[in-house]
């Protein structure tokens, strides 16, 4: 397949997979990825080329960058020790043990790959660790260090494969030789990452000082700048490009948001391009994932030495021996930590000595890009031209333990802790909000709090009583306007509100009250022809309206129309048909003034015969919903509006005059997050939440007012 068409192919998967996701929230994300590139592999038969260079720079490089800066930086610097730890001892830990294990179980493997298999596997999802720690209610401790161990742990885990896959290739390994050059490319890396970062936070201060201070220009240096850390470093230094990224990531995260300050834009912009390529990155990542799974797994099911369910038992006991290792290693940190609180008197509390958070921790330990990166990049000959033994179960292997890790914690994290909150990984994860929310356990203790979309709507509620306090004779056309768009909103979120029963019942009426309205419509019309005030054609097109609106009324609601079948019936409609075809190969300026009276009685027709229907003995006038009722008048006063002639100045004006009931409904929704907040009814961080979709509301408007001049 051409690069171009699998970009395209791939870019759609991804907004297909989210669109699955939103309808099966239960299923993450990145699973359903997976399965989407394997049918796309299986069916279209596509394949694509996966070489680690280019997919740790183009993948790894952004993602790692990106993680690093926005891990929260108390908890990075105050449990840096054990983040150290977990990342590199955890590590090599499991490179060792995992790798003699897996010689045990499978003895034809030599030890150089089992070590470079248990190495691609040991590092972990970084969003997907601090996600599922966070639903599994986890002490805080933990959670911090496998969040930000993770962050670490694709350096070392590469470099520790890099190494056992260069003994098998060579038949040569020296400790020495291999511990010297660890430590050159690691701490080099390290340092690299940390100087590159700081010449280009110069340079972006110095240009900014300069009066280079484009949002866009700077938004793109800084989306280029983990490609630049990961190129230069890799290329000049010979280090290791990964740690310089999350080095650099974690150094943007302290020192990079001095000019945002006085440039909130560039922030906002930023945080929103990063989402987005994150949002994009992930998504392709686990598409390919799925697209290289026959690749890994073909070679073994069609080789005849090598039984099939044998290799995916020995997938199984793989991935029992990691999360084993990973588990005694938490406990036993636990344990440590513990101890040392009693002696120390400090914040540690028992609940984190604990098997189950051990356990919920080390299901948390789900595999995904760098581990696929890895094991596909492994060669396919030694230097001696000799196959790369054991290359195939290795990699079948390595996709076995990918699938079982993010199946068995989509199913097992559920039932072993409290939260049953929907599983999270790097592709379904935009953003830091959620995650820091979560991480506050005492953000949602209060009970009596409201819930988002109940402020929502009374902050709405507050809007649109303020547009009809400053509603005006010269203003009502913008007013309408203005408060039917608040009214749509309104009744969203009172249908989204209600129960069932309820909802049924508001949505019948509101169809009983559109049914006399368009009665009454009908009628106006009619009057209107009797009267020879409109042509037969304005007759046949305003019928024709009429008639699609209350036919998508009924479609809404799930039942068909019964249209007459004899000859006479369908003759009538194709000669309606016929003459509304002639119509509108005509130019409408004929009948633009007759539709324009049509359109006006037409509303007050149907408010006349909602009055009347009110003012029924019969009807009881409390059983209907106060906000369809007023949604209904609203929407034939705006009609009415809609019906008068303006000219180009009057429809400036009709803007100028909206936006300025715009301010004051924003206005009013501020006053409206202010009050919730002073009584209590939500928290500091929904407070933040609704007033950003305001400030954006705002920024829209501003941007529409300068589109206008």
């Amino acid at each position: 397949m051409h690069i171009l068409e699998a970009v395209i192919l791939l870019m759609a998967l991804v907004v297909i997979s989210n669109v699955i996701d939103h309808f099966i929230p239960a299923i993450p994300v990145s699973l359903i990825q997976v399965v989407l590139g394997l049918g796309v592999a299986l069916i279209m038969r596509t394949s694509i080329p996966l070489e680690t260079d280019w997919f740790l720079l183009l993948f790894i490089a952004p993602l790692l960058f990106n993680d690093g800066r926005r891990f929260p930086k108390k908890e990075l610097w105050k449990l840096r020790g054990p983040i150290l730890a977990n990342a590199i001892v955890l590590v090599f830990l499991t490179t060792l043990l995992g790798g003699l294990l897996f010689h045990v179980i499978i003895p034809t493997m030599p030890f150089s790959v089992s070590f470079a298999l248990a190495a691609i596997l040991s590092p972990t999802d970084p969003v997907a660790v601090q996600s599922i720690s966070q639903r599994a209610n986890l002490p805080e401790g933990v959670l911090h260090i496998v969040s930000g161990e993770s962050l670490i742990n694709d350096a070392s885990g590469l470099i520790a494969f890099k190494y056992a896959i260069a003994a098998t290739v060579t038949g040569v390994f020296s400790i020495k030789a291999a511990a010297l050059d660890f430590i050159y490319i690691s701490v080099m890396g390290f340092v690299s990452g940390i100087i590159i970062i700081a010449l280009i936070l110069i340079a972006e201060n110095w240009l900014y000082r300069q009066g280079i201070n484009d949002v866009i220009f700077s938004t793109v240096l800084r989306v280029t700048t983990p490609f630049v850390v990961y190129l230069i470093t890799e290329k000049l230094f010979h280090a290791s490009g990964v740690i310089a990224v999350v080095a650099a990531g974690i150094v943007f995260h302290f020192y990079g948001t001095a000019p945002d300050r006085s440039q909130p834009e560039l922030t906002l912009v930023s945080e929103r391009t990063w989402d987005i390529i994150i949002y994009t990155l992930n998504g392709i990542v686990f598409l390919i994932l799925g697209i290289e799974l026959p690749i890994a797994t073909t070679n073994v099911i069609k080789n005849d030495n090598i039984n099939t369910f044998a290799a995916f038992g020995i997938s199984f006991v793989a991935w029992l021996i990691l999360l084993a290792i990973r588990v005694i290693w938490i406990y036993a940190y636990q344990s440590v930590s513990a101890m040392r609180a009693k002696k120390s008197n400090s914040q540690y509390s028992n609940k984190m000595h604990s098997f189950k958070a051990a356990l919920l921790a080390g299901l948390s330990g789900v595999r995904g890009a760098v581990t696929m990166a890895g094991v596909l990049s492994i060669p396919v000959v030694v230097s001696n031209g000799q196959a790369f033994p054991s290359r195939s179960l290795a990699l079948f292997v390595a996709a076995c333990v990918i699938i079982i890790s993010l199946v068995v914690a989509t199913i097992m994290l559920p039932l072993i802790s409290e939260n049953k909150a929907p599983l999270l990984t790097r592709a379904n994860s935009t953003g830091d909000d959620e995650l820091e929310a979560a991480a506050d356990p005492q953000a949602n203790e209060d009970n009596h709090f409201i819930s988002e979309d109940e402020a929502q709507l009374y902050i709405m509620k507050l809007a649109v009583q303020r547009i009809e306090e400053e509603r005006r004779p010269n203003n009502q056309k913008e007013a309408y306007d203005l408060i039917l768009d608040y009214q749509f909103v309104i009744r969203r979120l009172e249908l989204k509100l209600q129960n069932k029963q309820e909802m049924a019942s508001i949505v019948s009426d509101e169809l009983a009250l559109r049914r006399v309205a368009l009665q009454g419509e009908r009628q106006a019309i009619q009057r209107l022809y009797d009267d020879q005030k409109i042509s037969r054609e304005t007759f046949l097109v305003a019928s024709e309206r009429l008639q699609r609106i209350e036919r998508q009324m009924i479609h809404s609601i799930g039942k068909k129309i019964r249209v007459g079948r004899g000859t006479v019936q369908q003759f009538i409609r194709l000669k309606n048909r016929l003459a509304l075809w002639q119509i509108q190969r005509k130019s409408h300026d004929d009948i633009a003034d007759e539709l324009a009276l049509v359109q006006r009685e037409q509303a007050k027709g149907a408010i006349k015969q909602l009055s009347d229907y009110f003012a029924r003995d019969d009807i009881d006038n409390n059983r209907f919903d106060s906000q369809s009722v007023y949604h209904l008048i609203i929407h034939y006063r705006n009609q009415i509006e809609l019906a008068k002639e303006h000219s180009k100045k009057q429809i400036r004006d009709h803007s100028l005059q909206y936006q300025h009931l715009r301010i004051k409904a924003l206005a009013a929704e501020r006053e409206g997050v202010q009050v919730l907040l002073e009584q209590g009814h939500i928290d500091w961080a929904m407070a933040a939440h609704l007033r950003q979709y305001i400030n954006y509301s705002e920024t829209v408007l501003i941007m529409d007012y300068q589109n206008a001049d």
